[in-house]
């Protein structure tokens, strides 16, 4: 947004003060809407002329836009802030896979606020904070979930995906799929007249670069006339698809935003829309440094726009930094709910900056110097409204150095040194402060789970099996060929018992019928693995090549071996061949317990 545009929005923001701070309807729905690998420069409101995103752009001219809003360099750790309001450390949350990726069960989620209030809440698409009880969506406070709790998926078209606890095969392009049943909680919520939390979280743009037919054709061979950092040597193909996925993400955002307008609930609808961290490449971000992974603003500027009619006149423009700790207690200030109680909040609640000019300047005055911290892999940066210190302790002014070329902590040493000090407290206080688990163990039997799913990101092969991809998330075991192979999973049995024990897997129709054991304590069960089931590899649909760590699906198949019991406590599950008749044993997606009642 060009410095005219934003001098006159704010000038046009405060003539309207008088008018801004409206009585909100009681109470309001709340439509919070996640996009996955997408930078700040990946939208036409921000400039970028290869793409045509108007339904993002009319968010961004209807309501409020943060400016400087920032967010964490990888997944887990920005969704576990926003759901939260809290730094995502402090959650337990560490990495983005191996359980790493989990939210401590006693966070209180955007979801417990809605849901707690009277709210129907439902929860569609990528989770990524925790696979099961009590990590699922639907032990933190979500009413209903389609979508997958991994974080990378292998598969964009009619992918396979989890609906209440129920493995299903959804219906064409994954992101169409997930609108389709969002917008069926939406229709829902009307006919029961019900206000509605709505987390839509998109797995686009993220790779694999699985993109519609229609979209594609329109980038086939565009031209791209904006470059990122490596000009001539960019991959083009990869930022043509990248752009066509943000082009049907926000054709799936305007059919959400069509449909409150049919159901005449726009108008008392908050909207969020953002993204969970930069770039998945180094294309256009506006001339920003770094991409997703970065603690630099450009692995960790996001757009974000946020529409309510009701309160926030259009054009509002917040210049202050912001960030996604911030998204619980505004959310909360906007429909008059009380934060969670019992655990501090790091973000503030934005609410009197984006309805009322006048009570904005006060507020603006206590974030001007506001630091907002970025972490990844052991780095801390620290950025305000006006100055970044990265990773390495260089200091950069943000206001006339968006690309961090010049390093100015020689000329201001007091502000560097503050930062710096900023930086080392939160690694001191936050990052290094909270216990590390000696082990990853996963719970089983949790109270009012279902069933537990193991997936194969959760396991550890041995022997000659090895993972499908070096990344664990959406990854199956596979060269299973030996008796001395083996697959275990570290769990935490917490209500002993007999479980129905399940196998997800593919085999040849030759090799069929291995005989398999589980193992669990002084548990056992034994099955066979048959019939042969060997579907293909989903590899037609890519507009690019895999990387080396990604991992194809294809579609498995629930085999029952049986009924183990379990003891209390924890233990480790191991699955392993007593006959192999074939030339190899099975791929294993997951293990799912199931307990008998």
């Amino acid at each position: 947004m060009s410095v005219i545009l934003r001098t006159i929005a704010v000038i046009a923001a405060l003539f309207v003060a008088g008018d801004a701070g409206g009585t909100p309807p009681t109470p309001p729905n709340v439509l919070l809407v996640v996009a996955d690998d997408a930078g700040w420069g990946d939208f036409s409101f921000v400039g970028n002329r290869s793409v045509a995103t108007p339904a993002l752009d009319s968010l961004a001219h209807d309501g409020a836009v943060l400016e400087q809003f920032c967010v964490q360099p990888v997944c887990s750790p920005t969704r576990a802030e926003l759901l939260t309001g809290r730094y995502y450390p402090r959650s337990g949350v560490r990495g983005v896979s191996l359980g790493q990726e989990r939210m401590a069960p006693d966070e209180r989620t955007l979801a417990n606020l809605f849901h707690d209030a009277g709210f129907v809440t439902g929860c569609f698409g990528k989770w990524h904070n925790g696979t099961q009880w009590p990590y699922h969506p639907l032990a933190r406070g979500f009413d209903t979930f389609h979508g997958f709790t991994e974080g990378h998926w292998g598969d964009y078209f009619d992918a396979e995906m989890e609906h209440d606890g129920a493995f299903v095969q959804g219906r064409g392009y994954i992101a169409d799929d997930v609108t389709n049943h969002a917008i069926g909680f939406i229709e829902a919520s009307r006919r029961n007249a019900k206000p509605f939390f709505c987390y839509v979280a998109f797995n686009t743009p993220h790779s694999p670069m699985s993109v519609p037919d229609t979209a594609w054709a329109r980038f086939r061979d565009k031209a791209i006339d904006q470059r990122g950092p490596e000009g001539d040597r960019e991959d083009l193909t990869f930022t043509r698809a990248a752009l066509a996925m943000v082009e049907n993400l926000d054709t799936n955002l305007s059919r959400l935003l069509t449909t409150l307008e049919r159901l005449d609930m726009a108008s008392d609808t908050i909207v969020v829309f953002c993204s969970d961290n930069g770039p998945n490449s180094t294309r256009w971000c506006g001339g920003m440094r770094g991409k997703k992974g970065s603690t630099d603003d450009g692995g960790v500027r996001s757009v974000c726009c946020i529409r309510y009619p009701a309160r926030i006149k259009p054009r509002t423009i917040v210049d202050d930094a912001t960030g996604a700790i911030d998204i619980l207690p505004t959310l909360a200030g906007l429909a008059g709910l009380a934060p969670p109680q019992g655990k501090p909040l790091d973000g503030v609640d934005l609410a009197p900056l984006l309805t009322d000019a006048h009570e904005s300047i006060a507020t603006a005055t206590t974030l001007a110097d506001r630091p907002i911290v970025a972490s990844f892999g052991g780095k801390v940066s620290v950025r305000t409204t006006t100055h970044r210190l990265d990773a390495e302790g260089r200091l950069y002014d943000m206001k006339t150095d968006p690309g961090q070329l010049r390093d100015i902590a020689a000329e201001q040493p007091e502000k560097a040194t503050r930062l710096r000090e900023i930086a080392a407290a939160w690694r001191r206080d936050v990052l290094d402060a909270v216990p590390r688990p000696t082990e990853e163990r996963f719970p089983v039997g949790y109270p009012g789970a279902a069933l537990t799913e193991l997936p194969a990101r959760d396991g550890v092969p041995h022997g000659g099996v090895v993972r499908s991809g070096k990344a664990p998330n959406c990854s199956f075991f596979t060269n299973w060929t030996k008796a001395d192979d083996s697959i275990t999973w570290a769990v935490d049995v917490v209500e002993p018992g007999r479980y129905t024990a399940e196998l997800w897997y593919t085999c040849p129709p030759a090799d069929a019928g291995s005989t398999v054991t589980l193992s669990g304590g002084s548990g056992t069960v034994t099955g066979t693995i048959a019939p042969g089931w060997d579907p293909p590899l989903n590899t037609a649909d890519d507009r690019v090549p895999r990387g080396h760590g990604e991992s194809f699906s294809k579609q498995f198949r629930p085999l029952t071996l049986g009924t183990i019991t379990l003891e209390k406590g924890p233990t480790t599950l191991m699955l392993r061949a007593t006959d192999v008749p074939g030339a190899s044993v099975a791929d294993i997606r997951r293990l799912v317990l199931r307990p008998v009642k």
